[in-house]
């Protein structure tokens, strides 16, 4: 299965203090939907921060990345009880928290706003330049473009990837250098699209929704 963007992370922790060394377990689910051949259910065991143990059930089994988790995962997968335990987790741990994930989270979506000001650009070859802030959206996946007489404007346009806003939320920031005249920027999210019209003199906002 190809990794995907969307992942459950659950962690249960142990922690050992012996000289100021740690181990801790990390549990997570990997997964593009609820269906149980989609999910990927992964055990790593970390000493001092180095990974030395994982199970992973795509492979169905545990690998070791260092010489005492070579010995361990051999150990380990020479036990068909704690094996088979291992492999139930995909089921037991991970289907019921993807559904939920889903149900509370990844169904859930929040719809951009959008916010166009004129600035003077510190460089280049207009005198003026537009900047678009569009915030507070989710989920992730959005468009920004610049719209000139209806065509999409290309050329002297920068725009930022999504950038997290630290409480689930994403912003964008995009500017466009112009000589002033009639100009419409257009942001299309998964709930729908703005379009804000801006001249030399004065501002003027829309909102409009489309369905995907």
């Amino acid at each position: 299965m190809a990794p995907s963007p969307l992942c459950w992370l659950l962690i249960f922790i142990i922690v050992n203090s012996a000289d100021g060394f740690r181990e801790c377990e990390v549990d997570h689910c990997v997964f593009n939907s609820t269906e149980l051949s989609d999910i990927q259910f992964i055990r790593s065991s970390i000493y001092n921060k180095l990974e030395w143990l994982r199970f992973d059930s795509s492979l169905g089994r545990f690998v070791g990345y260092t010489e005492f988790g070579v010995k361990e995962a051999e150990r380990w997968n020479n036990d068909p009880s704690y094996l088979a335990a291992m492999k139930a987790q995909r089921e037991t741990y991970c289907l019921n928290n993807v559904g939920l994930y889903y149900q509370k989270v990844l169904t859930k979506s929040v719809a951009p706003t959008a916010k166009l000001y004129s600035r003077t650009p510190p460089a280049g070859h207009h005198p003026s330049m537009l900047v678009c802030r569009v915030f507070d959206f989710f989920p992730k996946t959005i468009k920004v473009g610049w719209l000139r007489d209806g065509q999409e404007v290309t050329s002297d346009v920068t725009t930022t990837d999504e950038m997290e806003d630290g409480d689930w939320y994403y912003q964008v920031l995009s500017t466009l250098e112009y000589t002033p005249r009639w100009v419409r920027t257009r942001t299309t999210g998964n709930t729908g699209t703005i379009i804000t019209r801006t001249s030399r003199t004065r501002t003027t906002g829309t909102t409009r929704s489309t369905p995907r």
